[in-house]
C-alpha cells in the first residue's frame, strides 16, 4: 500500500425520522475531498456502524464510494465479532465499486487471544482480494492487537498491508513500526498522537477531527510527513482542543454535535447514542465560536434527535 496521509472516519448523517440522510452524506464527501482530504473512511466507529442493519451498513458504502467517484480512496469498515459475518461483510464490501480496501477491527466482546485474533484477521484477509487494514481498537473491543501478531499477520498474509493504531500507547505504536517490514503502514487512529505518531515512523491518521476541519487535518498530516514540523506544530497547536474536544464524550456525539453547529447535518443519533450533555455542548459551542467555525444557528434541544 503506497497511500499515506490524512483519512477521514466519516460520520453517518441521520434525517429527522431516524433514516439515513443520503444527501447529507453526499454533501459530505464532496466537501471532504474538495478540501483536500486523501482517503475516506465509510461505516467506521464514527459512522455510528453498530446502530446500522447490514442493508444500511452497504448503503452507506455505496454512497460514499460512488459520491468519491474515484477521486479518492475509499476504506469499508467490515468489523464484526464472529469470524463468519465479518469474512461476509469483507466480501460484500470488496465487490462495491470504488471500494479501494477494506477496515476490521478486533473481535469484540469475545476478547480472543492473540492466537484467535490472528486466525480471525487472516480469514478475513484470505476472503478478500482487496487490501486489509487492520484495526485495533481495544478501548472499544476489549482486546488488544499485539506487534508481534500483527508482525506475524503481514507474513502471513501479503494482503494485510496498514494497520490504524488506536491503542493510544505511543511505546507500543513505536514497537509495531520497527517490528514490521518496510512498506507496511501504521496509521495513527488518534488526533491527539498524530503528530508523536508520525514523528516515529507513522504513514499518516485516520482522523475524527477532520469530519470538522479536513484541509487544516489534512495539511498538518502533510507538513509532518514532509517533515515541515513547524507548520504541523502550528496547526496542531491551533486545533489540538478540538482533537481533544471529541473524547470529552463517547465519540461521534461531540463531533456531530459540532458538524450541526457548522451547517454540516441534523444531529440526530441511533440508540445508544444520545446528544451530548449540556455542560459539553457549552463547551462545545464556545470552541466553535473561538475557532469561527460556525455557519449555522444552534439547534433546539428538540432538534437534537434520537432513535
Amino acid at each position: 500500500m503506497e497511500l499515506t496521509g490524512c483519512g477521514t472516519a466519516l460520520v453517518t448523517p441521520f434525517r429527522a425520522d431516524g433514516e439515513l440522510d443520503e444527501s447529507s452524506l453526499n454533501a459530505l464527501v464532496d466537501w471532504q475531498i474538495d478540501s483536500g482530504i486523501d482517503f475516506l473512511v465509510a461505516c467506521g466507529t464514527t459512522g455510528e456502524t453498530p446502530t446500522l442493519n447490514d442493508q444500511e451498513w452497504l448503503k452507506v458504502i455505496r454512497i460514499v464510494a460512488g459520491a468519491a467517484g474515484g477521486r479518492v480512496p475509499v476504506w469499508a469498515g467490515c468489523t464484526h465479532n464472529a469470524t463468519r459475518e465479518a469474512v461476509a461483510k469483507a466480501k460484500a464490501a470488496a465487490e462495491v465499486p470504488g471500494v479501494t480496501a477494506v477496515l476490521t477491527a478486533n473481535p469484540y466482546y469475545n476478547r480472543p487471544t492473540q492466537e484467535g485474533q490472528f486466525q480471525h484477521f487472516k480469514a478475513v484477509a484470505d476472503a478478500v482480494p482487496l487490501p486489509v487494514v487492520l484495526y485495533n481498537i481495544p478501548s472499544r473491543t476489549g482486546a488488544n492487537l499485539e506487534p508481534a501478531t500483527i508482525a506475524r499477520l503481514a507474513e502471513a498474509a501479503p494482503n494485510i498491508e496498514a494497520v490504524k493504531e488506536s491503542s493510544g500507547q505511543i511505546g507500543q505504536i513505536t514497537e509495531l513500526i520497527h517490528q514490521l517490514p518496510l512498506g507496511f503502514k501504521v496509521f495513527a487512529g488518534d488526533d491527539p498522537l498524530a503528530l508523536p505518531v508520525i514523528s516515529v515512523g507513522g504513514a499518516g491518521l485516520i482522523s475524527v477531527a477532520s469530519n470538522e476541519i479536513p484541509a487544516e487535518m489534512a495539511t498538518m498530516v502533510r507538513a509532518a510527513l514532509s517533515n515541515d514540523w513547524d507548520a504541523a506544530r502550528s496547526i496542531n497547536r491551533k486545533y489540538f482542543r478540538l482533537m481533544q474536544a471529541n473524547f470529552w464524550e463517547t465519540s461521534p456525539g461531540p463531533v456531530k454535535a459540532v458538524l450541526a453547529m457548522m451547517g454540516r447535518l441534523s444531529e440526530a443519533y441511533r440508540l445508544p447514542m444520545v446528544p451530548v450533555a449540556p455542560a459539553t455542548r457549552h463547551k462545545l459551542e464556545c470552541l466553535v465560536e473561538e475557532l469561527g467555525l460556525r455557519t449555522h444557528a444552534p439547534q433546539q434541544e428538540a432538534d437534537q434527535r434520537t432513535f
